[in-house]
């Protein structure tokens, strides 16, 4: 499997010189994930940052009642990883489960770390990826405070048409913090206004 697109989203986010990018992918190893296998599982130290190239992943929790919520999708060409775990190498509270089959690159937590301390580049790419990370999680959380449930459900839309495809309702709607009932509606009136 070619590594381009691991590189174009390395230079996206960072420019690098050619020689010291191809240097820095060659510590990515291709791995894959089967529809339902889990990236990660709750209790364990998120050891692997992953480049997800192709398929589709979902990260959830349980509530104190048990029931599952959905707290973030992946989809391909982005970076699945449970900073807080991988950073603070704490047992995660969240899983992490392919919902189509995948196909991507990975990175240890410690090859990681040397290549962060030997390049400075990749360090630049390292602070700008976990700023990157703070962002989202923040938007996420302000998102859920400040908006409708609608506005919520076309953000997702506008930004992860590719959800619908893989993901179950009930798994969106926890994402977005409503009912089934709730989404229903919400698409229905979607449908109808276009």
């Amino acid at each position: 499997m070619d590594k381009q697109g691991l590189k174009n989203y390395i230079i996206k986010n960072l420019p690098f010189p050619d020689r010291t990018l191809n240097g820095v992918v060659e510590y990515f190893e291709e791995i894959t994930f089967s529809k339902n296998d889990f990236f990660l599982k709750a209790g364990k130290v998120n050891d692997r940052y992953f480049f997800l190239q192709s398929g589709f992943m979902r990260a959830f929790t349980h509530d104190v009642d048990g029931k599952e919520i959905t707290t973030a999708f992946y989809q391909k060409d982005s970076v699945v990883f449970e900073v807080s775990s991988f950073y603070l190498r704490t047992p995660s509270t969240e899983n992490i489960q392919a919902l189509a089959d995948c196909r991507g690159y990975a990175i240890s937590y410690e090859q990681l770390n040397l290549l962060l301390q030997a390049i400075p580049e990749f360090r630049e790419y390292g602070v700008k990826m976990l700023a990157k990370e703070y962002v989202l999680y923040k938007k996420r959380a302000l998102e859920l405070i400040n908006l409708s449930g609608e506005a919520r459900y076309e953000n997702l839309i506008a930004n992860n048409k590719e959800v619908f495809q893989y993901a179950q309702l009930k798994q969106i709607a926890s994402y977005l913090n409503i009912t089934d009932t709730s989404l229903s509606r919400i698409r229905r009136k979607f449908s109808t206004n276009k």
